[in-house]
């Protein structure tokens, strides 16, 4: 049994670009996690565009 496993959640999150301003849009986390449960690092995150892009989520910040 392994004790480390990689984990893909998928969530809707509220984003703002400069071009695009506020975007609701589906963010995909991998994370590494203890026994399934608890996590322990995020290894990266990303979101798909509307045109099927992948891009990575350090290009916009949490809307306020």
């Amino acid at each position: 049994m392994r004790l480390i496993k990689i984990r893909r959640t998928t969530r809707l999150e509220k984003r703002y670009t400069s071009k695009m301003g506020r975007l609701h849009t589906n963010v995909t986390y991998i994370k590494k996690t203890l026994l399934h449960i608890i996590p322990l690092q995020t290894l990266h995150k990303y979101r798909e565009t509307y045109y099927g892009k992948i891009k990575d989520c350090e290009e916009c910040v949490l809307a306020k």
